[in-house]
């Protein structure tokens, strides 16, 4: 089991090269076996960049997040009492923004190793990475 950063939900969707080869062949092995995991605050997140013109495709969000679900076996994960409470908790070392927060505490609560290009997130020692 995995779980994506957002940025990596939309590659995956719209610019798939921009995946590194290790991450490409963990998001393919997981998706076979439905075992990708999708923090809820990843769909506000880009329904946000859609609404701010931060993210421009020619589809509504509705249609966009239909089509990515269609495409790949992804687990939804809520936020719980433990992801919430473990979000809070992180030091500085995960950044500060909420989303990222609750995306990486639903990574460790879940045992999910997290696939993400963003490089604060691949230096702390507080969630396991790939990329």
């Amino acid at each position: 089991m995995i779980t994506l950063d957002t940025h990596i939900i939309i590659w995956d969707a719209l610019q798939p090269e921009k995946i590194s080869t290790r991450a490409r062949k963990m998001i393919d092995q997981a998706n076979e076996l439905g075992e990708i995991l999708i923090a809820d605050i990843s769909l506000w997140e880009i329904a946000m960049l859609m609404s701010k013109g931060h993210l421009v495709i020619d589809a509504s969000y509705s249609e966009f997040i239909r089509l990515v679900r269609a495409a790949n076996h992804y687990v939804f994960e809520s936020i719980t009492p433990e992801i919430a409470d473990l979000s809070v908790s992180f030091s500085s070392e995960v950044n500060w923004d909420p989303a990222d927060r609750l995306i990486c505490a639903t990574s460790v609560i879940k045992g999910a190793p997290l696939i993400t290009a963003d490089a604060n997130l691949r230096a702390s020692k507080m969630v396991k990475t790939i990329w």
